[in-house]
């Protein structure tokens, strides 16, 4: 990204403030298609999304990848698996913002990238740094004070990071690009959507031809308010460094958490205030750690290539701690 122009940049950044700022303004939304359920809900947005990405991939003509998946099974079993996890985290979302808990499902994206930290060492073995072991460690603090907060444990919050968690740790297994893995989880995700849209009609129950054309139009908006911030998101991907994104990934909690309490009016007691700054604390530790390591890796790269062919493997500085900075994925 150094030969970038800045002109480019600023389009990156344009495109990701725009990404999370719409993942973080979505909470307005939702309770806008009363009087439909969560789930009729959620079935709308399966469907709608595919219609969309199918009539982006239509018009960039971009379908070669498909005819490589479709030969590789245990790529399709990831996804149907990706598939799964996002479905109940949409879901999960949906109810919870349409129940009146905000604040609580901005909570699960804050704390998403401990949880994405935590999948990675059991799951992939990774090793963690001791900075990333004292935020874990603070996290788990922060969800038993939650805990004495809510009077329960916040498993709204716990279900969407480990549901986005797991997504985005298969979707790193999968290595599809953002429209195209959309649109592949979508088609999985289509076909149960759209029978269970002809089960509730056929019982009376579905909001789509009962409640006038705004509403209908709402529900099929869903598609579009799915794929808009993916496309921005992919934009900025491509456009600024992996740290910058992970320091953009925490406006749209912020917007959540805010939307929440100043315009859901939900109740903030002393305990989950005290709960919220120890996450907020876990999560200063956790982007201080990476943006040192990314500055550590940038430096060792600097340096090898200053030294160029005189380099050999005997050269280089094994202590030097050139790993990247924690995964970003993008949001549901």
């Amino acid at each position: 990204m150094a030969g970038q122009s800045r002109g480019e940049q600023r389009t990156g950044l344009f495109n990701g403030f725009a990404a999370y700022g719409m993942w973080g303004l979505v909470p307005v939304f939702w309770p806008l298609l009363k009087p439909a359920g969560a789930v009729e809900i959620l079935a709308h947005r399966m469907v709608w999304s595919l219609a969309v990405v199918g009539v982006a991939l239509l018009v960039m003509r971009r379908w070669a990848w498909l005819g490589d998946l479709l030969r590789q099974p245990r790529r399709l079993g990831l996804i149907a698996v990706a598939a799964t996890v996002i479905t109940v985290n949409w879901g999960v979302y949906i109810w919870a913002v349409n129940a009146g808990h905000v604040v609580e499902s901005s909570l699960g994206y804050f704390i998403n990238p401990l949880v994405t930290i935590a999948l990675g060492v059991l799951i992939l073995k990774e090793r963690m740094r001791p900075a990333q072991w004292a935020a874990v460690g603070i996290a788990l603090v922060a969800v038993l004070v939650l805990t004495v907060g809510y009077g329960r444990p916040p498993w709204i919050s716990l279900c969407l990071a480990f549901s986005f968690g797991t997504y985005g740790l298969v979707k790193k297994k999968v290595d599809l690009g953002g429209i195209e893995s959309l649109a592949a989880e979508t088609a999985i995700q289509f076909l149960p959507a759209l029978a269970y849209l002809a089960w509730l009609g056929a019982r009376g129950d579905a909001t789509f031809a009962t409640q006038g054309t705004g509403h209908a139009a709402l529900l099929a908006s869903t598609g579009i308010v799915t794929a808009i911030p993916l496309v921005c998101f992919g934009a900025a991907a491509i456009r600024v460094p992996l740290s910058t994104l992970g320091l953009l990934q925490y406006l749209a909690p912020v917007f959540q958490f805010l939307l929440g309490i100043l315009y859901f009016h939900e109740a903030m007691p002393p305990e989950r205030w005290a709960g919220f700054a120890l996450v907020w604390l876990a999560l200063s530790l956790l982007t201080f750690d990476a943006l040192r390591t990314a500055r550590r890796s940038a430096r060792a790269r600097a340096a090898i290539h200053a030294r160029g062919n005189a380099v050999t493997p005997e050269t280089v500085d094994v202590t030097v701690d050139v790993t990247e900075p924690s995964p970003v994925y993008e949001r549901p």
